[in-house]
């Protein structure tokens, strides 16, 4: 039998299948903050690369290319039974994933590409560095990693231990792969949908790696980690899941991700995702998955109807910021100037002139450059 990448699986057989790619260095623990709270919905894969964790240094040799890698996923794919699958890596593997979203899209179902890069830079670094691990081990590349891979202050010993239990050979093929992959010319190739996510504090593929992925990528979505070095994954997993729960639940038009961006408007969802931090990630993901993967999508009212019932509510308490943005969103559910005006008139009488006059003044303020019957621009 042909050997495989060890993998491991967990989640819903039935599940859509999301593959979890890793980073150079890295085993498939790199994914355990995340890997779980993903296969409530998914039937997750977590891999390793050749000569990392459990999975056989032998896989590749001196030369290889991403290409390379990429064959083995799909051999790992293949063994699965999986035809099409959803896709997440970080790094090394992100680079991995945007490969086969170029040359295999009909296996590519949704992608995310997470730290990562089209290009790793110049090929010196990264032959030097096969060079010295080749002679020396991979001690004096563990020994520098945290800085590269964390923020000061964050430590994973257990990650900086895997990459010293690395087989020095197959780190070093891995390096051999990225000294010569460009695919910056294959961006444009990518039809899968695509999510690049950034860690503001990475040295090793700064945002700016991120945004070309995203600008040549069509369509594709750019969030924006602050405080997150290179393996974010393992230091902001809440601020990464929530992103890819909401990249990967978004095909179905009723789900919760896709009602939000429909009511509060691209604008606004983009935002608040670029200001994700580890501390927000959790009420990011809980309104997505709460306020309108369950209440909005409730067909026993309307969109109309719940914004009528939504506007009071926020006047009643005095919310005005969320006010002006539910403004413009109930312009988007087709409720005209008149019927705003008449909701907060009424709510004049049953919450008080002030509360009413203070209304009035930020539903003016947010509907400035929204003109009449344009719910585009609200």
């Amino acid at each position: 039998m042909a050997k495989t990448l060890h993998h491991h699986s967990d989640g819903p057989t039935t599940g859509p299948a999301l593959l979890l790619a890793p980073s150079l260095g890295t085993s498939a623990a790199l994914w355990g903050a995340v890997a779980p709270e993903l296969s409530s919905a998914f039937r997750t894969v977590s891999w390793d690369l050749p000569g990392h964790g459990g999975s056989p240094a032998d896989l590749i040799g001196p030369g290889a290319t991403v290409a390379d890698l990429g064959r083995l996923v799909l051999a790992l794919a293949d063994s699965l039974d999986l035809n099409r699958f959803h896709y997440a890596g970080v790094s090394l593997g992100g680079a991995v994933g945007l490969w086969l979203a170029a040359h295999h899209p009909d296996r590519i179902g949704r992608l995310a590409v997470i730290c990562s890069s089209a290009h790793f830079g110049p090929s010196g670094p990264w032959q030097q560095r096969a060079a010295l691990v080749r002679g020396s081990g991979t001690g004096p590349v563990a020994e520098t990693a945290p800085a590269r891979w964390f923020t000061p202050g964050f430590a994973a010993p257990g990650l900086v231990d895997d990459l010293r239990r690395t087989s020095p050979e197959a780190y070093a093929a891995c390096c051999d792969a990225l000294a010569v992959l460009d695919l910056r010319g294959e961006l444009p190739l990518i039809s899968a949908p695509t999510l690049v996510v950034a860690g503001r504090e990475d040295p090793a593929t700064p945002p700016t790696h991120a945004r070309e992925i995203a600008d040549c990528v069509g369509g594709a979505a750019l969030v924006e980690l602050a405080e997150a070095s290179h393996l974010a994954v393992a230091e902001c997993p809440r601020a990464v899941l929530s992103a890819l729960r909401e990249h990967f639940s978004a095909p179905g038009p009723g789900t919760g991700a896709a009602v939000r961006r429909q009511v509060l408007g691209d604008a606004h969802v983009d935002r608040a995702q670029a200001r994700t931090t580890e501390l927000t990630a959790r009420f990011q993901d809980f309104i997505t998955r709460y306020a309108w993967g369950e209440i909005w999508t409730d067909p026993t009212l309307s969109r109309r109807e719940r914004s009528l019932v939504t506007l009071t509510a926020l006047v009643a308490n005095g919310h005005l910021e969320e006010l002006a943005l539910h403004v413009r969103a109930a312009r988007r559910n087709g409720l005209s100037l008149e019927e705003i005006g008449a909701v907060l008139l009424q709510t004049g009488v049953y919450c008080g002139v002030p509360a009413a006059n203070a209304a009035f003044a930020a539903a003016q303020r947010a509907l400035a450059d929204c003109p009449d019957g344009d719910q585009a621009r609200c």
